[in-house]
């Protein structure tokens, strides 16, 4: 299991974590297809993709994943935070 996630970034883990799975399923990918593209286990992915679970990884993993994904891993970040910046009232990059 990952390490625990600081209540700052329980949210984040969380938002990036649905960015992802949405992603994945928008390119048609399996649970288990994705982790075998990006080499992880498929139960470390479905703890990542996980929606009431802040599950911690590594920056490896994320990179491996979003390059499985074929999309840019600040893509990944960004859409994750969209709707916390929408809840808050930030403006957009």
């Amino acid at each position: 299991m990952g390490k625990s996630v600081s209540v700052q970034n329980h949210d984040r883990f969380i938002q990036l974590g649905i960015t992802i799975a949405m992603t994945r399923r928008l390119k048609g990918l399996s649970q288990e297809a994705l982790a075998d593209k990006a080499g992880i286990s498929r139960t470390q992915l479905s703890c990542i993709e996980a929606p009431g679970l802040a599950y911690s990884f590594s920056m490896d993993s994320f990179f491996n994943i979003a390059d499985a994904l074929e999309v840019d891993p600040a893509d990944l970040i960004r859409a994750a935070a969209f709707p916390d910046k929408l809840l808050k009232g930030k403006n957009t990059p």
